[in-house]
């Protein structure tokens, strides 16, 4: 006979989600504004694919709904950081953040990718197309893991190889930067329209 004496879970990767109030009038805000940066410029291409990518931080941006999202940003950062240890207080450390849009039309999409030297990457939802089915407006993360193909017979959540979740409009997602994920493309005749954001602490 055994007894059990402890259990730890090692090495686990925090997801979490943010819903963001009166997000109808912020997100009609935030396409204006989308509307008129790209009118400015044609964007970057990262790890955007048939899609645009502002250019800079747009949280440099002076906008009233620019400066609203970062503080939903910000809150969210320090609210998951609590959430995780309660050694430090986030707020007694320096956070840098740093945003772009991403606007996927028909067949765009973000290709596997991470965000090295920050802490959290996060995205906002602006404008997420309705679809039935498919896979269309989801983001996939990948485990960070190597030799886990194997476990698959076990059918466990503890051990699977991947997530992937269709956020709403309104909604902020958040999770450590070094998770590899992707985008898959807009299945749909209507634009996918989110930011995206890093946070990074300094001492």
């Amino acid at each position: 006979m055994i007894s059990e004496t402890k259990f730890e879970k090692l090495f686990s990767s925090p997801l979490l989600r943010f819903q963001v109030a009166d997000h109808e009038d912020l997100n009609a805000a935030l396409l204006a504004e989308g509307a008129a940066m790209r009118a400015e410029d044609g964007g970057v291409s990262k790890s955007n694919r048939r899609g645009w990518h502002s250019t800079g931080n747009l949280f440099a941006r002076q906008s009233d709904c620019i400066i609203d999202l970062r503080a939903a940003a910000e809150m969210s950062v320090l609210t998951a950081t609590r959430k995780l240890t309660n050694k430090v207080d986030p707020e007694t450390l320096k956070m840098k953040l740093f945003g772009w849009m991403n606007v996927n039309p028909q067949g765009g999409y973000n290709a596997p990718h991470t965000h090295p030297g920050a802490h959290w990457s996060g995205v906002y939802y602006v404008s997420q197309p309705d679809t039935e089915d498919g896979s269309s407006g989801m983001i996939e993360f990948v485990a960070p893991r190597v030799d886990l193909p194997h476990w698959e017979i076990l059918k466990t959540s503890a051990f699977r190889l991947k997530k992937r979740i269709r956020p709403a409009a309104g909604e902020i997602i958040l999770f450590p930067s070094y998770l590899v994920h992707w985008v898959y493309p807009n299945e749909t005749d209507a634009e996918r329209v989110t930011i995206a954001f890093n946070a990074t602490f300094r001492k």
